[in-house]
């Protein structure tokens, strides 16, 4: 089979709602801090490795929450009038300015002004290895954290987000989601059909190693191949 472009998440008047919690901040449960400590030396895979000079600083924040169906993480869609990732599902994220501090300032900062992400209800838990992203000569560096008191989230600015989505493990851990995408170089990789979108690339790669760090892997066909 051959995706065209995936149909865009749908646009909400508001902010998204989001489960409702104790007024106290829940810590960070133990499953993600073993998954910190897993994911902070995880190998990174030869295609993602950075060079030994050049590229553009940045972060993304890989933010899992207590989703109605068990931990969820969030994730944007970026707009189509993007010059770089248009059109594509990520996390939130973006380069390290001077003021920011490193990558975890960056990924909350990025957070904030792209879905109105309130930084205080975040607990960060670590940064994982830092990976090359060749087609836009970006170094990221993941920042994995805990939503312990969720606030309401949205697109900010729509010519930057289309679409705010909380996508549940259960979800992205379903065989029925998994599939191999062939890019045009004739490499493959691992991608998720879910809730109308396709994630695919480095952010693909990331769940798929995270979902096997945590234990969520389930067995899934990766005979079944699409043309990006």
């Amino acid at each position: 089979m051959t995706p065209g472009r995936e149909p865009a998440l749908s646009k909400s008047a508001g902010p998204e709602s989001v489960p409702p919690g104790s007024a106290a901040p829940e810590p960070a449960p133990s499953w993600l801090l073993r998954l910190a400590d897993a994911a902070g030396t995880m190998e990174v895979p030869a295609l993602l490795a950075p060079p030994a000079t050049g590229g553009r600083p940045s972060a993304v924040l890989v933010l899992f929450g207590d989703g109605p169906d068990g931990p969820d993480l969030l994730f944007i869609q970026r707009s189509d009038e993007l010059r770089l990732h248009a059109g594509q599902p990520a996390f939130p994220g973006g380069a390290i300015d001077d003021g920011d501090g490193g990558p975890v300032g960056a990924a909350l900062r990025e957070a904030t002004e792209e879905v109105g992400l309130d930084p205080g209800g975040v607990d960060v838990v670590g940064t994982l290895p830092e990976v090359f992203i060749e087609r836009t000569g970006f170094r990221v560096v993941p920042v994995l954290a805990w939503w312990c008191t969720p606030s309401a989230v949205g697109p900010v600015d729509a010519g930057e987000v289309a679409a705010v989505e909380r996508v549940s493990v259960a979800e992205l851990a379903d065989p029925a989601t998994r599939l191999m995408l062939r890019m045009p170089s004739g490499r493959s990789s691992p991608a998720f059909r879910v809730r109308g979108l396709l994630i695919w690339g480095f952010t693909a790669a990331l769940v798929d190693r995270l979902l096997a760090l945590g234990g969520w892997e389930k067995p899934w066909d990766v005979s079944v191949v699409a043309d990006l």
